[in-house]
């Protein structure tokens, strides 16, 4: 929102900043936040007898900031002679980075205070939100303090929006910290083929807008799309390479962004099976059944386990995505009698009453212990987990809930009620399918910002707020089921406000104070 500014007698040149004076109220509708700044208003920072100033307002910001203590001043806008100066030599990255977005000096380290400084400093508060942080505005000066980095990372955030938006950082204390902790977007690169430097730039884009996770699907029926030392015979021509994968990841942590890696199975292996058709499931009458592999083979866990371990050097984050989804052993009404390889491996392992789902979900821990080796926690697709069974699904491992549409549907309070973390992906609202295939709409930001929550894991309906602490957050996601439906440009243009609408609701739990039509104009005015 605009910033108004009335010199009101001779200016403060001794301070230097601030040449305007901040409002309580710019029209825009910001009622709450003038009724909690006139309730408890705090004393100016001693303000020249010839000028005063109003309560400062609430920041404007995507996502919102989640409390703004109002206060008399004239604010901060950067000016060339100010420094960023840290505490800690762990924030230099984020000092270094903010200082040359706002075009200050970077100092390092220093215990001197001087007039326009931005200073970061950790406070190490071990009880915290390790991802909150507080930005006091106060005296011609900056200062974000956060229990870990990327709370400081956030708030100087928060700072850049603010400059972009109004040109100052309203007087006063921002206290924010996120309602979930997984925030993401998820790229399927395995079906469309998209450049690194793409990819590098939502990067940015997502760090900017305080998301922490970008999912990388990287396998599939249509392609392999990374470079492989242990198997380069699945790799497809378009890839990129294990340099490049380097460079995002090192992005990506600069961000305080993990990138979450998925080689999907037993479904969806299409690329490597064409290399190693022998791997391939086939029927009672031979018939080869599409992107899925026989998990009763030696050869098959070895395969994707050498995978796995070969990836787990080249992605250092601390989650895994293990797939799992749309096994077409599955989808048949007699797993049993389609494909009796499978199920006498079932009873063989597990007795002989197990089954094909059994041994399907045997897999699902199998690989969730090859990635358990490298300190990752796994999570996969819902309908990768069944009811009943003698074999259940490790309890660790998250549900990434997508869908409701799968033979032998389980409501999403079954997986909440016995215990299971849940990241919300949500179809209905979540999912950009190229080409819009099956019934598939591209989602809305405006649909998104009004009427999905994190609650809401299927379709259109809330799961009850009793679940809310094991719904972990939630992932916007990209599949590229027809890959030339959209450009690169079109994929970045078409997700940018659904993007902006997910983080708000996955940040702040209340309901948004703006209108769609303000946040929208909101988010061209940042952008």
């Amino acid at each position: 929102m605009p910033v108004v500014a009335v010199a009101a007698g001779a200016l403060v040149a001794a301070s230097g900043v601030g040449l305007g004076l901040w409002t309580a109220s710019d029209g825009d509708g910001d009622g709450a936040s003038a009724s909690r700044a006139a309730a408890s208003p705090a004393k100016s920072p001693s303000p020249s007898p010839s000028r005063t100033y109003p309560l400062s307002r609430t920041p404007r910001t995507i996502p919102a900031v989640r409390d703004h203590t109002a206060e008399r001043g004239p604010g901060w806008r950067p000016a060339k002679d100010h420094r960023v100066v840290v505490d800690d030599p762990a924030l230099a990255d984020e000092g270094r980075l903010i200082a040359g977005e706002l075009g200050l000096a970077y100092a390092g380290e220093k215990d001197d205070r001087r007039a326009g400084d931005l200073r970061l400093e950790l406070n190490r508060d071990a009880g915290a939100n390790p991802e909150s942080y507080t930005m006091t505005v106060r005296d011609g000066r900056v200062t974000v303090s956060a229990p870990g980095e990327a709370g400081a990372f956030y708030g100087t955030r928060t700072l850049k929006q603010e400059i972009r938006g109004t040109g100052a950082a309203p007087e006063g204390v921002v206290r924010d910290e996120p309602a979930k902790p997984r925030r993401g977007l998820m790229l399927d690169i395995a079906r469309k083929h998209y450049d690194a430097g793409w990819i590098e730039d939502r990067i940015r884009e997502l760090g900017d807008l305080k998301f922490n996770e970008i999912g990388l699907h990287f396998s599939d029926d249509q392609g392999f799309r990374i470079e492989s030392g242990s198997h380069p015979e699945i790799v497809s021509a378009d890839h990129l390479t294990k340099a490049q994968v380097k460079r995002i990841v090192d992005l990506a942590e600069s961000r305080h962004i993990t990138v979450v890696p998925e080689i999907d199975s037993p479904g969806h292996l299409g690329a490597v099976l064409a290399a190693h058709p022998d791997l391939q499931l086939r029927d009672v009458n031979g018939g080869a059944v599409r992107g899925a592999i026989d998990i009763s083979k030696p050869g098959s866990a070895e395969i994707v386990d050498d995978l796995l371990d070969e990836y787990a050097g080249l992605f250092p984050g601390g989650q895994w995505h293990l797939g799992g989804d749309e096994y077409q052993a599955l989808v048949v009404p007699d797993p049993e009698a389609s494909f009796p390889g499978l199920a006498a491996a079932a009873r063989e392992k597990y007795g002989s009453g197990a089954t094909v789902e059994d041994l399907t979900t045997g897999w699902l821990n199998d690989r969730a212990a090859t990635v358990r080796a490298h300190d990752r926690t796994p999570r996969a697709w819902n309908d990768g987990f069944f009811r009943g069974g003698s074999v259940r699904a490790a309890e660790d491992i998250r549900v990434a809930y997508w869908t409701g549409k799968e033979i032998g549907a389980r409501q999403p309070a079954e997986y909440l009620s016995e215990g299971r973390e849940v990241v919300n992906y949500n179809d209905e609202f979540l999912y950009y399918v190229l080409g819009e295939p099956l019934t598939f709409v591209y989602p809305t930001g405006e649909r998104i910002y009004e009427q999905w929550t994190p609650l809401v894991l299927r379709g259109t309906t809330a799961v009850p707020e009793r679940y809310d602490d094991r719904i972990l957050g939630g992932s916007f996601a990209v599949w590229g089921d027809i890959p030339g439906a959209q450009t690169q440009d079109q994929v970045a243009d078409g997700i940018r406000m659904p993007l902006r609408a997910t983080v708000q609701k996955l940040w702040d739990p209340d309901e948004p104070e703006l209108s769609w039509a303000r946040f929208r104009d909101l988010a061209d005015r940042l952008d």
